[in-house]
């Protein structure tokens, strides 16, 4: 217990926190735990080269890939969901927690204070006779207590880090869902685009169809063809107009996903959509790289990466629970009966307690091993996530190339349809050929026109699904060296 006059206070709290400051680096040592080293491309058996592409010379410009399909409504579409979609807004808030969260952590490696300020009055007991100047008192008391405790072996500093790792993580998860937003846009964009594309066609048919079944009318009419003719036109075409409200359910759904997908009700999008546009053809190629560019391109891969950070930094919080803690605290108290006095008598207290786990049944040492098995986990998380995003690749690359080589195939049947479809027709009218030809040669242009539809439709979605595998739709920066701690 010490007392400090007014006058020796202000030197006697810079001589202590001078001296905390000398022992701060020699209470805090090295950390326990392993420092984290990034995993190597070749520890997670990332290939060279892609088996369907080429390394590129010039990496493919991927922020913004929705651009590159030349298309100002979709390119719109993505806009307003990244500004506004609710997943957005969830990982956006997801991130805001885990920087508080290491401001928490942070905030464990400084001393604690806390002030207290009381009044006490004692008053004569009523009934007791009140003598001259013993009407009661009133004692006035002042208090500061500070807590420390010393981050010896490092545990507070590898929290600092795990939490560190975290916000990165959550930063990453964010990048990750703008990504999958921006995909899914685009692939109900395509889907709305193609839902059009076939009621054009469906429509054109129908009333292709319509002529088909008045032909068919006029000739049984003149005793030219039998009524099975009439019949079989009038069943077609009612199969044809069957198509039809499939087909529009499909457009309403592409086009409300668009509009939750902005974070608004179905339907508001709608005006968007209203004009009748083609299927988005994006660009003829796309510089696919190496596949050690997933490492930096995708999000997710990098979230994983974090993870991992993570999870190695608690292993050394928890093997720092294993040694003693040392914990500093300190107590400044002043009482007096009125305010001016409250400086007057100071008394100050320094304790310093060393605390040590004797026994706990194993149960530390099992948070140790505990925590190397998450890092295990999150390894072997990391590297699924590697291997996955490579596969995506690989299989967007098929994928578009089948759906080009389908293009060229079913352009060419479209066009022997047409033709077919035509002078079946003339020949049914000149009385050359029967309406079964006829009703054959019209389905299989309805079916190549369709397929054909579906082919372009199949190029842009394997082309957004290539843009998303290599990890598009946000700006990555170079993965700089994780610093040990020391």
């Amino acid at each position: 217990m010490h007392s400090l006059s007014p006058s020796r206070l202000p030197l006697r709290f810079g001589a202590t926190l001078a001296a905390t400051a000398l022992l701060l680096p020699l209470l805090s040592g090295c950390a326990v735990g392993p420092n984290y080293v990034a995993p190597t491309p070749a520890a997670l058996d990332v290939p060279t080269h892609y088996v369907l592409a080429a390394p590129a010379a010039r990496p493919e410009v991927l922020a913004a890939w929705w651009a590159r399909f030349d298309d100002p409504v979709l390119s719109d579409l993505v806009a307003q969901a990244t500004a506004a979609n609710l997943d957005i807004k969830v990982s956006e808030a997801r991130l805001r927690q885990a920087r508080e969260a290491l401001v928490q952590a942070r905030a464990t490696l400084f001393p604690s204070l806390s002030g207290s300020a009381g009044v006490t009055r004692n008053d004569t007991p009523r009934g007791r006779p009140v003598l001259a100047g013993t009407g009661g008192s009133t004692q006035l008391s002042l208090g500061l207590d500070a807590s420390w405790q010393a981050d010896i072996f490092g545990g507070n500093r590898r929290s600092v880090e795990a939490s560190r790792a975290d916000l990165d993580t959550a930063a990453f998860n964010l990048a990750a869902v703008r990504t999958s937003t921006a995909g899914e846009v685009a692939t109900n964009y395509v889907a709305a685009r193609l839902a059009q594309a076939r009621l054009t066609i469906a429509r054109d048919t129908l009333r292709t169809e319509d002529d088909n079944f008045q032909i068919a009318g006029w000739r049984v009419q003149a005793g030219l063809a039998p009524a099975t003719d009439r019949e079989q036109a009038r069943a077609q075409r009612d199969q044809t107009a069957a198509t039809i409200p499939t087909i529009e359910t499909s457009f309403r759904s592409a086009v409300n996903r668009l509009a939750v997908l902005s974070g608004r009700p179905p339907g508001a999008v709608d005006t968007m959509l209203a004009t009748v546009a083609p299927i988005p053809r994006g660009p003829d190629s796309i510089a696919v790289g190496v596949p050690a560019d997933t490492l930096r391109q995708r999000p997710d891969v990098r979230a994983a990466e974090r993870q991992l950070a993570a999870a190695t930094a608690r292993i050394g919080v928890a093997q720092a629970q294993l040694y003693p803690a040392l914990t500093l605290t300190g107590q400044l108290n002043s009482a007096a009966a009125h305010v001016g006095g409250l400086g007057d008598l100071i008394t100050s207290t320094v304790f310093a307690s060393l605390a040590q786990t004797i026994f706990d049944a194993g149960r530390l040492r099992s948070q140790v091993r505990s925590a190397r098995a998450m890092a295990d986990e999150s390894f072997a998380t990391y590297k699924s996530t590697v291997l996955t995003g490579l596969e995506d690749v690989e299989n967007a690359l098929q994928a578009l190339d089948a759906a080009k080589a389908r293009q060229v195939s079913l352009a060419d049947a479209r066009d022997a349809a047409q033709a077919a479809a035509e002078l079946a027709r003339s020949q049914y009218q000149s009385g050359l050929t029967d309406f079964l030809t006829l009703l054959q040669s019209e389905q299989s242009l309805l079916s190549a026109r369709d397929t054909l539809a579906s082919a372009q439709a199949d190029e842009a979605s394997a082309i957004v699904q290539l843009y998303l595998a290599l990890g598009g739709g946000w700006q990555p920066a170079p993965i700089e060296p994780t610093r040990p701690t020391p």
